[in-house]
């Protein structure tokens, strides 16, 4: 009989195996953002530009591809390696628009502390998600007599090329991608809860990005990753790229002669440019000591860099964002009533930091889209990659690239 751990790390290698054999079987890897000269904003990246460069942060991915319309999965950003139920992190939501669903969010209001990872997958596995997320705390040794867990779970719905109503992402998803969770770099594009998402009618994904603030400000790291499944005008660093590829919200109709087009034309299965609803999952880590005013705070300002990547939070855009610190010294154990000493940023110290987050968030949504792959999934549906030469020449003609 296979134990328990061998038969956990088997799940994990069988459900990575298709993201592994696409990788070998496809060209050679996307670029990201800077790969093409693309430097947003004036802050240097982190060593290696993503939510990761925020030491004790880990991320891990399971992929689903399955047949001709399971095209989903799920992805785990933890804030420390140790049990987050013992020692909780500062954290705080902002909702930019609220059509979602983000399980776990009016504790984390109400207390100001998370006590969980942080899953990301589609909007009907939630449930299926948090219940499996619950049962791996209360597995974690030290967590025998607990009774009571908060699970964190965010959604965006890919249920255009994927099969949603199959709820496909259960225990074994979510127990693999918590288990292969590591440091590093992070696999980005259409990958974990990335796979089936679609991005101002591109392939969207996972995206992640960081910022360093000036030593003079303490020097800290802001970490951001996105799940991209949302629209609008795809505008990169300032050039109107949506604008230029043909592809952008309200397209139809102010263009009289392509509608007419439309009408005549026969049905695709194609997606429709137009379409600009959708959700935004943003996470946001950094080392600085915050508390859960100023994480909010920062959280907020995550919406601003969407907002420069074109999008108009849409009224069916869920578009979210959970900021957590991960400075040990405010770590909050479970169970302590004695009086804590913590050391925090005053308010004067905070706009190095919302710089850094407006950055990193509108970077990872441009890597988001550069390393996503062009998918096909439920009932014929395809959906291309943002082309790479006709983006990078856009790019160039308004000068925004170096």
């Amino acid at each position: 009989m296979l134990n328990g751990t061998f038969k956990l790390a088997l799940a994990a290698l069988l459900l990575l195996l298709p993201t592994a054999m696409a990788q070998k079987a496809s060209e050679p890897a996307r670029p990201r953002a800077r790969d093409i000269g693309l430097l947003v904003g004036v802050l240097p990246a982190g060593r290696l530009d993503a939510i990761t460069d925020v030491e004790g942060v880990r991320v891990g991915h399971a992929t689903l591809i399955r047949g001709e319309n399971v095209r989903t999965g799920v992805t785990a950003v933890v804030p420390h390696g140790g049990n987050l139920f013992r020692e909780k992190v500062p954290a705080a939501v902002f909702v930019g628009n609220g059509f979602g669903k983000l399980a776990g969010s009016t504790q984390v209001e109400e207390l100001g502390e998370i006590e969980t990872p942080i899953l990301l997958t589609n909007t009907l596995n939630v449930p299926r998600a948090a219940d499996a997320l619950v049962e791996w705390m209360l597995a974690l040794p030290g967590n025998e007599d607990v009774r009571s867990v908060n699970p964190l779970v965010a959604e965006t719905n890919d249920g255009q090329l994927n099969d949603i109503r199959g709820r496909h992402v259960g225990r074994d998803e979510v127990f693999a991608a918590l288990k292969t969770a590591k440091g590093g770099e992070v696999e980005e594009g259409s990958v974990g809860a990335g796979t089936g998402t679609v991005a101002f009618g591109f392939k969207g994904g996972i995206g992640t990005a960081s910022r360093v603030v000036p030593r003079k400000y303490g020097g800290y790291t802001v970490g951001v990753l996105v799940q991209t499944n949302y629209g609008g005008v795809l505008t990169m660093n300032g050039a109107p790229v949506g604008r230029e590829l043909g592809r952008y919200f309200l397209k139809d109709d102010l263009e009289p002669a392509r509608r007419s087009e439309r009408r005549n034309a026969r049905p695709s299965a194609s997606l429709n440019d137009d379409r600009a609803d959708g959700s935004c999952i943003v996470v946001v880590a950094t080392d600085a000591p915050l508390d859960a005013r100023n994480l909010r705070r920062l959280a907020a300002r995550a919406m601003l860099g969407l907002a420069r990547t074109g999008s108009p939070s849409t009224q069916g855009s869920g578009d979210y964002c959970i900021a957590f610190s991960t400075a040990t010294q405010n770590r909050i154990r479970h169970g302590d009533t004695a009086l804590r000493r913590v050391e925090l940023l005053p308010n004067d110290a905070m706009s190095p930091l919302f710089l850094a987050c407006v950055e990193a968030t509108e970077e990872a949504v441009y890597n988001s889209m550069l390393r996503a792959t062009t998918v096909t999934g439920r009932a014929g549906t395809r959906v291309e990659a943002l082309p790479i030469d006709k983006t990078v020449e856009i790019l160039r003609r308004y000068g925004a690239i170096r």
